[in-house]
């Protein structure tokens, strides 16, 4: 059984090594997304500690396995006004171990923010990125729908979106504890 839960200040160096791990593997496969450098690493783990960073781990007997950011807000650039006024949350910096990546990990906290977007009765949940080949993978692996791809910092943000949606089966899998006390 896996466990959702807050993160805090205890998980910032089993989060740092989750993250650099996934970095070397990342780059291993010619995917040079982000983080790039050892100071990325210790930006995306103190995040954890930082209230106005709504950090989720996912934990199995004992180990941090994932991680990912879940904000009550979309970001303003690259969605319409229509799409902003509209309930969402927006899943972001999702890291999971990669020596588990057969375990599908990163869906299962996809899968979680769905549902849990879902009982909270928040209408979407949002995610983004900057590299094609991710993008690809979150549309045809996890179901994501394409919807904009504006420029950003001289890149192109490819912004994704999926209906919330209760996902009463995910109960057998994964437990959520805790309430995420951050500011968003």
């Amino acid at each position: 059984m896996y466990e959702m839960r807050p993160a805090d200040a205890g998980d910032e160096e089993a989060i740092a090594a989750m993250v650099r791990a996934r970095m070397v593997w990342m780059r291993g496969r010619g995917v040079p997304d982000w983080p790039r450098t050892e100071a990325d690493v210790g930006i995306v783990a103190s995040q954890a500690a930082d209230p106005d960073f709504p950090v989720w781990v996912l934990v199995h007997h004992a180990q941090v396995v994932g991680c990912t950011t879940l904000f009550t807000t979309t970001p303003q650039w690259g969605w319409t006004a229509d799409e902003l006024s509209q309930s969402a949350y927006f899943l972001a910096t999702s890291f999971t171990e990669p020596s588990r990546r057969a375990d599908r990990l990163g869906c299962l906290m996809a899968w979680w923010a769905l549902d849990r977007a879902a009982r909270e009765r928040v209408v979407w949940v949002r995610r983004g990125t900057f590299t094609r080949r991710l993008m690809t993978y979150y549309r045809d692996v996890q179901g994501w729908d394409l919807v904009h791809t504006p420029q950003r910092k001289d890149h192109t943000a490819y912004l994704m979106a999926r209906r919330a949606e209760r996902l009463p089966e995910l109960s057998a899998v994964i437990k959520e504890s805790g309430t995420a006390q951050h500011r968003t």
